[in-house]
């Protein structure tokens, strides 16, 4: 399969959509938590059609700064939520980069990427070599995934002493959606079938392999899915609507790392055929072949796929979530002695509602481990595992794990320090409060022995 650093995130099309978004946002402030909510340039789509469009130099917070939420959805233009079965959102990245001053646009220059003296794409700490350098990014799932880094951690970004001289921080947006309407087999169309299609040939004009049945070669920016016969086209211009949450940095924000694994990574397989120094060759998407009859009766179907992979600087795991497709039943991340490390399920929708839309993958599960109760070691062998359903064949599915990870426990926070103190204050005043009704309990006794002897009743109230 061909490399997917130009296929899937940094292969920008040919036909490039490189808008500044304008947006003026609404900043909100509670408590030095800050939100914003943008929308990205308006895409237009009709039954059947696909966007893969990458939009550079979106709005966002600026400064040095740590992000702490992530959301985003695709809305109409009256900013009403689309449902999944009329538009599928197959995926969205969030890519961080620095521009040069005074260079607008990337300059992209086909296979060969982008003119690094100008452009300079900021990934993860992922470890795969080839793509995967998004810091956020999801698909069907984006409704009811929680994305959310727990205080006292944030995703450091921003920091002026890590930006080149002459460069500005930017961020850039792919937003990859098929338009379902009235399509003959929506399923096929939002795994990218080649003959849904009719597509023979990839989006730079070279040959499909012909066992290559359905992907991300096939449902590329500007391709039509086949629809019913007789559809009128119905165009109508839709956003990615994304809300970012953030603080100000200072010291006692623990920084976190963002990796990102994929279940095709062919790095050990490369290191052995050629000999040459270890990289990881990460595909991002494979094919399920269906099950047989007789594991069809057995509840057999499932197909399981493992990929070994170094873990390359430990740390504790504060995070963790998959992504899959349709058919996905879950994926788990195991550390080297075979412990759990996080393991992530998905939600299936049951309804026509935007967010519980039947047969789609509307959530994932997701992992918040207590600080420093889950770690992985340096060099560490972690073995990643994807299930799927095989009861029928699915094309492009993917299997991607992410998780943030920090290098130290948290220090006490001063909320921390407060509620201890306030704690602390609840008890010495119960405890006070306790000896003041005592001594008053004490003064009344003696009152009314002294009333009593002297002739005189007490009253009781």
């Amino acid at each position: 399969m061909a490399n997917y650093s130009q296929g899937w995130l940094l292969s920008i099309p040919m036909l490039l959509v490189a808008i500044s978004i304008q947006t003026q946002a609404l900043v909100r402030n509670e408590n030095g938590i800050k939100s914003a909510e943008f929308v990205s340039p308006m895409f237009v789509l009709e039954p059947g059609s696909v966007v893969d469009k990458f939009y550079y130099n979106i709005d966002f917070p600026r400064g040095h700064i740590a992000l702490k939420n992530f959301n985003a959805e695709v809305v109409d233009e009256a900013g009403n939520p689309v449902p999944l079965h009329e538009t599928y959102l197959h995926h969205w990245v969030v890519v961080r980069y620095y521009q040069h001053k005074g260079v607008e646009v990337p300059i992209y220059d086909g296979d060969l990427g982008f003119h690094q003296s100008d452009f300079i794409v900021v990934g993860n700490a992922g470890i795969c070599d080839n793509s995967l350098v998004q810091y956020f990014g999801l698909g069907s799932e984006t409704r009811k995934t929680a994305t959310h880094v727990p205080d006292p951690y944030g995703i450091e970004v921003g920091n002026p002493a890590e930006i080149p001289a002459g460069y500005e921080e930017r961020w850039l947006l792919n937003v990859h959606a098929i338009d379902t309407r009235g399509a003959e087999d929506k399923l096929g169309c939002t795994e990218c079938r080649c003959d849904l299609y009719n597509v023979t040939e990839d989006k730079h004009g070279r040959p499909l392999r012909p066992d290559y049945i359905g992907g991300l070669r096939c449902c590329y920016d500007q391709t039509q899915c086949k629809v019913k016969e007789g559809l009128e086209s119905a165009k109508r211009g839709l956003y990615m609507r994304y809300t970012v949450t953030w603080v100000d940095w200072d010291n006692s924000i623990l920084p976190v790392r963002i990796y990102i694994f994929d279940v095709t990574d062919m790095w050990k397989r490369l290191d052995q055929s050629t000999g040459q120094s270890t990289k990881h060759y990460c595909q991002v998407e494979y094919e399920i072949e269906s099950c047989t009859a007789t594991s069809l009766a057995n509840d057999g179907c499932i197909d399981s796929k493992r990929v070994s992979l170094s873990f390359p600087t430990g740390g504790n795991v504060i995070y963790g979530a998959a992504h899959q497709h349709t058919g996905g039943i879950g994926s788990t991340l195991y550390g080297e002695d075979g412990r759990v490390i996080c393991s992530s399920i998905p939600t299936y929708g049951e309804g026509k509602e935007v967010g519980n839309e039947a047969g789609y993958i509307v959530g994932m599960s997701t992992c918040y481990p207590q600080p420093g109760s889950v770690k992985i070691s340096d060099g560490e062998t972690l073995v990643l595992e994807s299930n799927y359903s095989s009861a029928q064949r699915h094309t492009g599915v993917m299997g991607l794990f992410y998780i943030l990870v920090a290098d130290a426990l948290p220090r006490p926070t001063l909320v921390k320090i407060h509620e201890e103190i306030t704690i602390a204050i609840a008890i010495w005043g119960v405890a006070l409060f306790g000896v003041a009704i005592a001594v008053a309990v004490f003064v009344t006794y003696r009152r009314r022995r002294s009333e009593s002897k002297d002739g005189y009743q007490s009253i009781v109230m």
